[in-house]
């Protein structure tokens, strides 16, 4: 059911993150190129992993794409996942939980003490599934990000 993507599946992974964002009202954000997504999971130095859900047939169910972030305070890396989706026809089947699962597999695996990821605030059911999981939201935290014209300027500030 969960398989590490391959150089082959990035069109379907660029198919779902466009899915994605219009299902987060965010399509016009979504800029990222298939040859980009190529590059960051295969180039030569890969910068974010991917593994699909496949249904009983062979059918792409979903995927979720990663990267390795660090704990100042634990010492060792940790999983941060991008993106996790699965496609609307296929949800509740358990695809979710798979690659949820298999994360959390490679963390207890490899020594890695987190796996974290953001939620839109809407997004009850996500929300739910997550805390079914025994995920915590981390309240006291706020994401902040540089993009665009303010990340220009304080990257070319003298």
């Amino acid at each position: 059911m969960i398989r590490t993507a391959t150089p082959a599946d990035v069109p379907v992974i660029h198919q779902m993150i466009r899915e994605l964002a219009d299902y987060e009202k965010a399509l016009h954000e979504a800029r990222a190129t298939p040859e980009q997504l190529h590059e960051a999971l295969f180039g030569e130095r890969p910068a974010a992993y991917a593994h699909l859900a496949e249904t009983a047939d062979g059918e792409v169910a979903g995927f979720a794409l990663w990267f390795l972030n660090f704990s100042t305070w634990r010492g060792v890396h940790g999983i941060y996942l991008e993106d996790l989706y699965v496609r609307p026809a296929l949800r509740g089947g358990g695809h979710g939980k798979a690659l949820l699962a298999e994360l959390a597999r490679i963390c207890v695996e490899r020594g890695y003490e987190r796996l974290e990821w953001s939620v839109l605030n809407w997004n009850a059911p996500s929300i739910a599934f997550y805390e079914s999981l025994g995920a915590r939201p981390q309240d006291e935290w706020t994401v902040y990000r540089l993009t665009d014209d303010a990340l220009h300027r304080l990257g070319t500030a003298a």
